[in-house]
């Protein structure tokens, strides 16, 4: 257990990005309503998270996580669930190809309601109002009672999560995850795409292997891994007090975990070594990611590896890396050469979203090319330094929504409009997600080709 910690410890250290509620003795009772709730998730899949983790540090897999960039209480249904989880599996078997590695899936979904904002208050017109925040605290309608931050929302996100992991669990375990639906998906996408005689070549390899399999009669009827899948769950962990309610002995270990989500994050803007989510997130046990953008420092990385991952656990620290195409060059290689000289141990994964915002026609938008571009970077970044690149994190939609620019069929500004359906960041629609997948799983396999010329002289 970490020394001198308290699920609560973390009240007595300065905070960021807090929203102000008026009524605290509401939010106290809340809380201690929460408290009393049942966990969300269990400390033995976060413990699994926390292997399959392991692995993707050490080079045997690869993590895909991606999702909303924050979930709303009015888009909550069963179609978009549906319609995310069969997009992440398609690109997960696209991933899986390209790599030659297990792809360890990890959702931003079922939790992913609270956002960081860089002003506390929004403009429009002569009239000013508090930032919307995330459902779980205030309302996104631009008027002086939604913007007031809500306690009683913390109960209706606990609802709507335990609700999508519910439907969740049924698809990963149920058969809708079978990999013959999965692949019939994708080469629907193929057959649709403009791309299609780019992606042809990888998707009929995909069909020619899994011909191979059924022909010696593996199949999802005699192997289970066919038709059902690991599937887990994380989001920002901003609010702390509702994290705070959710913090959990288990049983088994006496160890403390968050029980709101198997994987959690500390943001951008809340990394400072002496606050409160740091001290946080330093004594739960679960697998925590940690974003990394411009201004981190090398030495500051460090300490805040030292800090939150104090035993070098495999699998328990994983560096989100948010710098901007045009920024990556500059900011990586001094984090990768500091993290090796110390010889810490962490996964490193590629937002490729959050450093490539523009706005365009008034529309927050990122452009397609900028993220490829972004992910190119990390990955050749890690080739020339000898390391690993663990893995991609993206906001994206199963929804043909036309949020980001771009891709394959192109999404230009002047169809931002059309189904601009967000709640706070622009995200990757279906189509754009898996085509960045193929895309992605091209150079993965070019790079194994080299690597193998090299090694085979």
């Amino acid at each position: 257990m970490a020394q001198n910690w308290t699920p609560n410890s973390w009240r007595n250290k300065p905070i960021q990005q807090v929203p102000a509620y008026p009524d605290q003795a509401a939010l106290a009772a809340t809380e201690a309503q929460l408290a009393k709730f049942p966990p969300l998730v269990f400390a033995g899949e976060a413990r699994r998270l926390k292997a399959h983790l392991a692995k993707v540090a050490e080079g045997d897999a690869f993590l895909l996580q991606g999702g909303d960039c924050a979930e709303s209480f009015a888009e909550h249904g069963a179609d978009n669930i549906r319609d995310f989880f069969r997009s992440f599996l398609q690109m997960a078997v696209v991933l899986t190809y390209g790599a030659q590695l297990p792809v360890v899936k990890v959702g931003r979904i079922a939790g992913q309601f609270a956002k960081p904002r860089s002003s506390n208050f929004e403009k429009q017109g002569d009239i000013e109002l508090p930032s919307y925040r995330g459902d779980i605290i205030n309302g996104i309608d631009f008027t002086p009672e939604s913007r007031i931050p809500a306690p009683e929302r913390q109960l209706d996100a606990y609802r709507q999560s335990a609700a999508t992991l519910n439907l969740l669990r049924a698809f990963a375990m149920g058969g809708y995850a079978n990999l013959e639906n999965v692949h019939k998906w994708m080469l629907g996408f193929v057959k649709d795409s403009p791309q299609a005689e780019r992606y042809k070549k990888l998707a009929d390899r995909i069909s020619e292997t899994m011909d191979f399999m059924r022909a010696i009669g593996i199949t999802a009827d005699n192997q289970p891994s066919l038709r059902e899948t690991d599937f887990f769950t994380s989001h920002e962990a901003l609010l702390l007090g509702y994290e705070e309610a959710f913090t959990r002995v288990d049983s088994t270990s006496g160890d403390w975990y968050a029980t709101s989500g198997h994987m959690l994050w500390i943001g951008d803007r809340t990394r400072q070594l002496d606050h409160a989510h740091v001290e946080y997130f330093r004594g739960i046990k679960n697998p925590i990611g940690l974003k990394c953008g411009p201004s981190l420092q090398p030495d500051n990385l460090i300490e805040l590896i030292d800090a939150l991952n104090p035993a070098n656990e495999a699998g328990r620290l994983t560096l989100i890396c948010r710098f901007g195409h045009d920024k990556v060059a500059e900011h990586l290689p001094k984090l990768i050469r500091a993290v090796e000289r110390e010889g810490r141990k962490v996964v490193w994964s590629c937002d490729p979203m959050h450093g490539n915002t523009i706005t365009l026609n008034n529309y927050k938008t990122r452009p397609f090319e900028r993220i490829l571009s972004e992910v190119e970077s990390f990955f050749q970044i890690h080739r020339a330094e000898g390391t690993h690149p663990g893995g991609i994190h993206i906001e994206m939609t199963g929804k043909d929504v036309t949020e980001c620019t771009g891709g394959a069929r192109a999404v230009t500004g002047a169809d931002l409009q059309d189904r601009y359906h967000t709640h706070c960041d622009p995200r990757l629609n279906a189509d754009q997600a898996l085509e960045l997948a193929f895309l992605l799983a091209e150079r993965m396999k070019t790079g194994r080709d080299e690597k193998r010329m090299v090694v085979n002289g």
